[in-house]
């Protein structure tokens, strides 16, 4: 063989390993170009949450953990903050698979579904949160859409809120029994 087909042969391989089409592995079990893991992350169950999307089991040692905390603001919003551990957001456009620690949170008051978070943080309108005390959930999917989950239990966290009615301002005046308005108190005349 002479050295330009040497040559050319080596330029050969160099580009099939570049343009990946070699269908060889560079060594690296599990390793993709992302650096994300290529085998599949945890154990589909056959258990699902209330709008059909699987469960993933990974182990307590290596699963995503959430927490929440809801505080009340001056125009009756509520200001939610999320707490990750093992997990970070993925950004809109992400592929849909399931990758170890990483996905979005969707948020659900007394157990309706509000949004998909793709931040630790969302502003809650007032409008949405009635009279009363209600529950609001975050809990954490995969990419895929499947609910990550330890020990057949979904990973997620729940918080109390208690929404009240609005005080009378100054600007709110009680009416008299024939509907008109009572600007100063009853005097007897």
């Amino acid at each position: 063989m002479s050295w330009t087909r040497g040559v050319l042969a080596v330029l050969a391989v160099c580009v099939l390993l570049l343009t990946g089409s070699a269908g060889c592995d560079s060594g690296d079990v599990g390793a993709s170009d992302a650096g994300d893991s290529a085998t599949p992350v945890g154990r589909l169950l056959d258990t699902a949450d209330e709008e059909g999307r699987r469960y993933r089991e990974v182990d307590a040692e290596h699963a995503p953990e959430v927490g929440i905390e809801v505080q009340p603001e001056a125009d009756d919003s509520w200001d939610v903050r999320l707490t990750v551990r093992d997990f970070r957001f993925s950004p809109e456009g992400t592929e849909a698979k399931a990758v170890a620690g990483r996905g979005v949170a969707h948020l659900f008051l007394d157990g309706d579904h509000l949004t998909r978070l793709r931040g630790p943080r969302y502003r809650l309108a007032a409008d949405l949160v009635p009279r009363g005390t209600h529950q609001l959930t975050v809990r954490l999917y995969a990419d895929d859409d499947t609910v990550w989950a330890v020990d057949g239990e979904p990973v997620e966290s729940t918080a109390d809120i208690t929404a009240s009615e609005a005080e009378p301002t100054g600007a709110t005046q009680p009416e008299d029994i024939e509907g008109r308005t009572v600007t100063e108190p009853a005097t007897d005349r």
